[in-house]
Order: structure tokens, then C-alpha cells, then sequence
């Protein structure tokens, strides 16, 4: 297995511009001054996708509270994407990464274990980037159930 990028706490966060689900063009830079929770996910409608974004959407006044943004990004298209957001009226930005390429910068892109087996493909991950910029808090391979609880108790949210 190759070793894949992992980024660090206190890091600077890598900067990204993507589309989001209504076809307009999002950067990280556009929340400067600002805490945003930034979670990859494999795939919009699938059963560990929709219920992690799902318990986002159901908690995001506290996350509101906190002044903290949420953001997901996958590799559907934003049409998909915008099918999820209607779906489940999710009220959070989501983006579309379709060529993987700032899901590889952040680390959430790359081999992982899936049933024993060595596979490619997006790693689920959670990064809190602080208002400066640089990685606050962050965790690879989550558990998409529970996940939004554990962001909610452990970091500080």
C-alpha cells in the first residue's frame, strides 16, 4: 500500500475553488476570517453518505452557534449533488470534486481498506479550518454514523 498525503493540525489548509450543486464557483478562501468544517464523502444518496450529511443538516444551528460553515465535498457532479441537497434538504454547501484533485491535496483521496481489500477512493474525512486558515482539528477514516456527534463533543463546536 502506498502512503497516502495526511495533512497535521496547524497547517495551512489547501486552497481549493470548486462547483458547488447550483453551478456557481466556491473557493476556501471565500470564508477567510472564518471557522469552516470541511468533510469528504464518496458519494451523494448512498446510505453512509446520506446520513452523515443528514446529521449536519440536523445540527447545523449548533454549528451555526459556533460561527463555524460546513462544507462537503465528493466527486458527483453538481447535478447529482443537487438532487442529494433536494433529496434530503440539506442546507450546507456542497461541491463537486469530480477529478479528485483537491480531495488528493487534503488526503482524503487514495488507498485505503475496504472489507480487508486494498482499494482506491475517497477516504471519509473532517477537517476544522480556523478563521487564520490553518487546520484546527482533523480526523481520516470516520465512520459516517456518529460522526457529526463526535465533531459536536471533541472539538470544541
Amino acid at each position: 500500500m502506498t502512503e497516502n498525503i495526511r495533512l497535521e493540525k496547524g497547517e495551512a489548509a489547501p486552497a481549493f475553488s470548486l462547483t458547488n450543486d447550483q453551478g456557481r464557483e466556491v473557493a476556501l478562501a471565500d470564508y477567510a476570517g472564518r471557522r469552516v468544517l470541511v468533510y469528504f464523502y464518496p458519494r451523494a444518496n448512498t446510505p453512509g453518505c446520506t446520513t452523515e450529511a443528514c446529521d449536519f443538516a440536523e445540527n447545523l444551528d449548533a454549528f451555526n452557534s459556533a460561527n463555524v460553515a460546513v462544507i462537503g465535498i465528493s466527486p458527483d457532479s453538481p447535478e447529482a449533488l443537487a438532487k442529494f441537497r433536494a433529496d434530503h434538504a440539506l442546507n450546507f454547501e456542497l461541491l463537486s470534486d469530480p477529478g479528485k484533485s483537491v480531495m488528493e491535496k487534503w488526503g482524503a483521496y487514495g488507498e485505503k481498506q475496504n472489507y480487508g481489500k486494498t482499494v482506491t477512493g475517497v477516504i471519509r474525512s473532517s477537517f476544522l479550518v480556523g478563521p487564520d486558515g490553518t487546520i484546527e482539528q482533523l480526523q481520516y477514516n470516520v465512520r459516517a454514523k456518529g460522526h457529526v456527534g463526535r465533531i459536536l463533543r471533541d472539538w470544541g463546536v
